[in-house]
C-alpha cells in the first residue's frame, strides 16, 4: 500500500472519525454513526482505497513502494 492521503487529510478524517463514534456512544446520532471507524481507519493508515481507485493522492511527498 502506498500512502496517498497528506497530513491535513488524515488528521481531518481521524477527527471526524473520532466525532462520529463519539456522538454515537453520546446517543446523540444514530448506529450510522458507526461509519466513522472507516475514516478514522483510512486516517490512521494514510491510505484511502477510494483514492487508489480513482487514481487521486493527497500527499506531498511521493511514497516508495
Amino acid at each position: 500500500m502506498k500512502t496517498n492521503e497528506g497530513g491535513l487529510d488524515r488528521i481531518l478524517r481521524i477527527v471526524a472519525g473520532l466525532a462520529l463514534i463519539g456522538l454515537t456512544l453520546n446517543g446523540n446520532i444514530g448506529v450510522w454513526g458507526w461509519v466513522g471507524v472507516v475514516p478514522l481507519a483510512t486516517g490512521a493508515l494514510g491510505w484511502c482505497p477510494l483514492y487508489s481507485l480513482l487514481g487521486l493522492n493527497s500527499c506531498p511527498i511521493k511514497s516508495k513502494g
